[in-house]
């Protein structure tokens, strides 16, 4: 089955004006069919969720319809579905939850390679009880976290593992059902952050073994908002802060106020956008969006592989991306001239990819990058050939400019 790219980009306007996006990482470009489910619910009759108006019963089946479609793209169950305003939102929420559990002496594992969002949530959750938070490190020369590297810092006090499923500013994948297996013989929770790694890949919550999957549909051509998944019966044994009217129904009590309708109902639409890249595929929409990731990671493994073989005839770009398994995402940095310059010369001549530690604090200083960090390349579903000529082609006129 042929990946069809071009028909695929037909359906993003922002396509149409020209630009050459690499910045993915940072969020998606939209399909039409998602703008119009979130316009079509906002002009839709509405109301608060219920079974006895039209308007109740509409904005009822808007919210299963979204669980059930991420429980779908996520191999999860529907009823571990827990929706918010960001992945940042929902972690800080679920850290402070958590932190209910822990006593002073108990150890919290971080990573040196995660995205902050994944990090100072569980910091400061640490903090407020008197927790001890423990570090896992990265190679920075070869960007890899194996699992000998989790091995060393867990022990019988570890409570919790946040640990990415993809590096967003250097593309490395840990092996999570490795590490999983790690931190559950330690009796201790996994909370992945999978923001990055959703968007290109199929997902599988229960073979990685997560207690936690955390995503955002921003990312795989959806609207702004985010994403856990969680074992329903985990939920079951946690209290969140909330109001006193509000349910003590999972996962609704995990959901502070009423939910974005009309962003689940674009949740909803990029799912099944995305599954609809497999046509002929089986009927299950879950066998359909394993087939149809899969034809998206290996479009983009192909031009990840051509922007490499073309940086290597660049004198002075250093690639900070290494990893064996990784994302499409390189991290660039240049031996005689400023990120911030690449960035800005690339934007003249309409090629979008952004600079800087892009919310890495810990992982940029690992890497030696400071406060500068570096340039990233981000490819997407609906980067082509021709962009990543017209990346590669102004790369070489900034370093000759």
């Amino acid at each position: 089955m042929a990946y069809d790219v071009e028909a695929l980009r037909s359906h993003f306007p922002a396509l149409a004006e020209g630009a050459a996006h690499f910045d993915g990482p940072g969020g998606s470009q939209v399909p039409t069919l998602v703008a119009d489910a979130v316009r079509d619910t906002l002009t839709a009759a509405i109301a608060n969720r219920g079974r006895v108006t039209q308007a109740e019963r509409f904005s009822d089946g808007v919210v299963v319809q979204a669980r059930s479609a991420m429980a779908d793209l996520l191999g999860a169950d529907p009823r571990g579905i827990v929706f918010g305003r960001s992945m940042t939102q929902l972690t800080f929420d679920f850290s402070r939850t958590i932190a209910k559990t822990w006593q002073p002496g108990d150890e919290v594992v971080v990573s040196r390679l995660d995205h902050d969002a994944n990090v100072r949530p569980w910091v400061i959750a640490a903090q407020s009880v008197g927790a001890t938070v423990r570090w896992v490190d990265f190679d920075p020369e070869t960007g890899e976290l194996a699992p000998e590297n989790v091995a060393e810092v867990l022990s019988d006090r570890t409570r919790l593992i946040a640990l990415t499923a993809a590096s967003n500013l250097i593309g490395t994948r840990p092996d999570l059902p490795t590490i999983a297996s790690l931190v559950h013989d330690a009796g201790a929770l996994f909370y992945v952050d999978g923001v990055h790694f959703t968007a290109h890949s199929p997902v599988d919550v229960q073979a990685i073994s997560a207690d936690f999957y955390a995503c955002s549909p921003y990312k795989f051509l959806g609207p702004h908002c985010g994403v856990v998944a969680a074992n329903p019966e985990l939920l079951e044994r946690l209290q969140p802060d909330k109001l006193v009217p509000s349910t003590d129904q999972v996962p609704e009590r995990f959901e502070l106020g009423t939910l974005p309708y009309e962003l689940l109902a674009g949740t909803t639409a990029a799912v099944d956008f995305l599954a609809e890249l497999a046509p002929g595929s089986p009927e299950r929409r879950r066998d359909r969006l394993t087939a149809a990731l899969t034809m998206v990671d290996v479009h983009e493994d192909s031009l990840r592989m051509e922007i490499e073989k073309g940086l290597a005839s660049l004198p002075g770009i250093i690639v900070h991306s290494r990893a064996r398994t990784r994302t499409p995402t390189l991290l660039l940095t240049f031996a005689d001239r400023e990120v911030a310059d690449a960035y800005e010369f690339l934007g003249t001549l309409g090629i979008n990819a952004p600079a800087g530690r892009l919310v890495g604090v810990e992982r940029a200083r690992r890497l030696g990058l400071g406060e500068i960090g570096g340039l990233r390349v981000g490819l997407a579903p609906y980067s082509t050939q021709a962009e990543v000529d017209r990346l590669l082609a102004g790369l070489q006129q900034f370093l000759t400019s």
